[in-house]
């Protein structure tokens, strides 16, 4: 069955780094467009990044624009996301996605503090 497994989240100062992966099984991970997306305290899902099956980026959300990078390994069937100079509001549940849904993984929690 499909399975899809983020990992790297954790607790990071404000213009920290982290980077987000997500391992995949159970599908054809090189013909799918993969996005991220969050989901803070309180807020509903925001779609952060899609990546196209080959490799471009498809879309941004104007709040990670310059500062996150989406990626993807498809010899590896997993997507990344390298977050740099995090933001409190960058504080979330990230999930990743196949095809923009309804298979996900079960999150991974970012938080940004001092």
């Amino acid at each position: 069955q499909v399975q899809l497994v983020e990992s790297g989240g954790g607790l990071v100062q404000p213009g920290g780094s982290l980077r987000l992966s997500c391992a995949t099984s159970g599908f054809g991970f090189s013909s799918y467009t993969m996005s991220w997306a969050r989901q803070a305290p309180g807020k509903g899902l925001e779609w952060v990044a899609d990546i196209a099956p080959g490799g471009w980026t498809e879309y941004y959300a104007d709040s990670v624009e310059g500062r996150f990078t989406i990626s993807r390994d498809n010899a590896k069937n997993t997507l990344y996301l390298q977050m740099n100079n995090l933001k409190p509001e960058d504080t979330a549940v990230y999930y990743c996605y196949k095809n923009k849904g309804p298979d996900r993984g079960q999150g991974t929690q970012v938080t940004v503090s001092s």
